[in-house]
């Protein structure tokens, strides 16, 4: 099977549900390990954690471990551990981002902390992150604990990176980058290395995942940062706007700014500055005149195409055309 291009979307195309349904079996193993590993003494834990995993997410970083697994011709069981690992770890970032950010919404309801307030959410995301490791030290492998470890010290990094960069309009693409693949596309890039490492790959396969998730993050993340311009609360569970309104210059308002005259920069770098939505029509119209969506979509289809062919050395089977497909979608979604 040779990868499927953007031509070939229109007429073969698989649904996100199509996709999902590969994983169903090991997915619903998933969520009963997430809700026997979230039990907790503590019942703000049990009812924080719960009320977070249970919100509607698409589970797509544990579905990929899972599908990298199988494309891998895995046929153990470490993966469930494996992907509630990474659940956990992901749902923590949620909340601690909730946190700092100021986030009122979350996947269309109210984020954990604007119910239960910014310690509790802090605290619960802590906790997440600690019944990740303990979970991680019952599969008796260093070389997991290190890729874990790596991976969440390099999100916790580029957290702290995207807050130096919020309200700052010289942030340029590169800086954006970094903090997309540290931040976001580290967790995916975790995922498929790990789903390597139990198949017991050769490390040309690993690295080669590690490629796919890499670059299937950002173009994930380029997509929703366009989307935030774009979407609705109904399809995107958020205010659209939001990015904007917290200071962040994602890759739109970056493009926008390198495409804008002088007097467009002084409106966009105000805004950007102060943060609020104020500003958001004459943005908008900026970004418009300037083209920076689709300058940012090419951007994103770019990573998605990279992270199709990193997999072009698997076996051909229907878990690497669901991988291939997963690429595709992660730039032509409206959520």
């Amino acid at each position: 099977m040779t990868a499927i291009s953007e031509t070939d979307l229109s007429n073969n195309a698989w649904s996100i549900g199509q996709i999902v349904s590969l994983c169903t079996a090991d997915m619903a193993r998933v969520d009963a390990c997430i809700h026997e590993s979230l039990q907790s003494d503590v019942v703000l834990i049990n009812q924080i954690a719960h009320y977070i995993v249970s919100s509607g997410g698409k589970r797509l970083r544990p579905m990929l471990l899972t599908l990298c697994a199988h494309a891998c011709g895995y046929h153990g069981d470490d993966h469930i551990p494996l992907a509630t690992i990474i659940e956990f770890i992901h749902t923590a970032t949620l909340l601690h981002d909730d946190v700092v950010d100021e986030s009122e919404l979350r996947r269309g309801q109210q984020s954990a902390h604007a119910v239960w307030g910014n310690a509790a959410s802090v605290l619960v995301g802590d906790f997440l992150y600690s019944r990740s490791f303990q979970i991680m030290v019952g599969l008796d492998s260093m070389r997991i604990m290190e890729v874990l470890a790596e991976t969440t010290n390099t999100i916790a990094e580029g957290e702290v990176q995207q807050l130096l960069n919020m309200g700052d309009p010289e942030v340029d693409q590169q800086r954006y980058m970094q903090v997309i693949e540290s931040k976001t596309a580290k967790l995916f890039e975790a995922a498929c290395r790990l789903a390597a490492i139990i198949s017991q790959q050769s490390k040309k396969t690993e690295a080669a995942l590690a490629v796919y998730g890499l670059r299937l993050g950002s173009a994930f993340q380029i997509a929703d940062d366009v989307l935030d311009y774009t979407g609705d609360v109904s399809t995107m569970g958020k205010n659209a706007g939001d990015d904007l309104a917290e200071g962040k210059p994602t890759l739109p308002l970056i493009i926008a700014r390198q495409r804008s005259t002088s007097e467009e920069q002084i409106v966009l770098d105000d805004a950007i500055r102060n943060g609020g939505t104020n500003d958001l029509s004459a943005v908008l119209t900026i970004i418009e005149k300037t083209n920076a969506l689709e300058a940012a979509m090419d951007s994103a289809r770019s990573q998605a195409t990279k992270a199709g062919l990193a997999i072009q050395t698997l076996p051909d089977s229907r878990w690497r055309a669901a991988l291939e497909q997963l690429a595709l979608y992660s730039v032509n979604r409206n959520h």
